[in-house]
């Protein structure tokens, strides 16, 4: 991977293929290898004609690892997203983003709407809406000793999720312990870029697509069948609706 600094923040980024480009952004304790190479979005994408852009958010994966939660803002986190497409020298790209990679891929739509052509937010819904929960429970799941001492079925999912992809559990403790921003329906007039919004049909972190989409003013949504929150990323449906979008918009 190759690394530049953002806001003096070390960012590991990766790009692969060439053609028209597409910033890919993971989720919480997830990293571009989990999320995008190994469910085989790489492949898929470089072969319809994209050049694939892909970053470990701060505190996750190769990129520098941050302790201080107030670094975790998600307009700092989505700076950084917008300061590799500058990075790269590019001017307009499409950008896909999962679970907290689509609320940072939204934050950036609606604030700077002329960098986006199109935009894929999935693992998100009408959560975005509602006030943040407390992160205790996910907090002191990755921070305790024995998992199992969590009663939490999601902080024990994440704890899990983190272990398996050898995350540093101190960063992302950090980075959860910031709160996300709660939006408003009319927060998102800004966001005049064509949007698909992506759920699993069981995803009940995501919450509804119907809502967030209808308060895009190009918004459109897509549910994968039987999917959850953890599993509709490697799904081949997720990736044929994204095709779909990309081919026709």
């Amino acid at each position: 991977m190759e690394h530049f600094l953002s806001a003096n923040v070390r960012i590991a980024y990766r790009v692969e293929g060439e053609g028209d480009p597409i910033v890919l952004v993971h989720g919480f304790a997830s990293t571009h290898v989990v999320n995008w190479v190994e469910p085989g979005w790489v492949d898929c994408l470089v072969g319809e004609g994209f050049q694939v852009i892909m970053m470990d958010l701060r505190g996750h994966g190769a990129s520098e690892k941050l302790f201080d939660p107030a670094l975790y803002d998600r307009h700092l986190m989505a700076q950084d997203i917008a300061n590799l497409v500058h990075h790269l020298g590019h001017v307009r790209v499409d950008i896909m983003g999962y679970s907290m990679g689509a609320m940072l891929a939204l934050r950036l739509a609606r604030l700077m709407p002329e960098m986006f052509r199109r935009v894929i937010l999935a693992g998100v819904g009408d959560v975005m809406f509602a006030p943040p929960q407390s992160s205790d429970a996910v907090v002191n799941a990755l921070l305790a000793d024995n998992p199992r001492e969590s009663k939490d079925a999601i902080g024990r999912a994440f704890r899990t999720f983190a272990d398996k992809n050898s995350q540093n559990r101190q960063a992302l403790a950090a980075c959860y312990s910031t709160p996300r921003h709660q939006l408003t329906p009319d927060d998102l007039k800004t966001a005049t870029s064509p949007v698909l919004v992506v759920t699993g049909e069981r995803d009940v972190i995501a919450g509804a697509p119907e809502p967030l989409a209808a308060a895009l003013p190009k918004g459109e949504i897509a549910v994968i069948a039987k999917r959850d929150h953890m599993r509709t990323v490697g799904d081949p449906a997720y990736k044929q609706v994204v095709l779909d979008f990309l081919r026709r918009t």
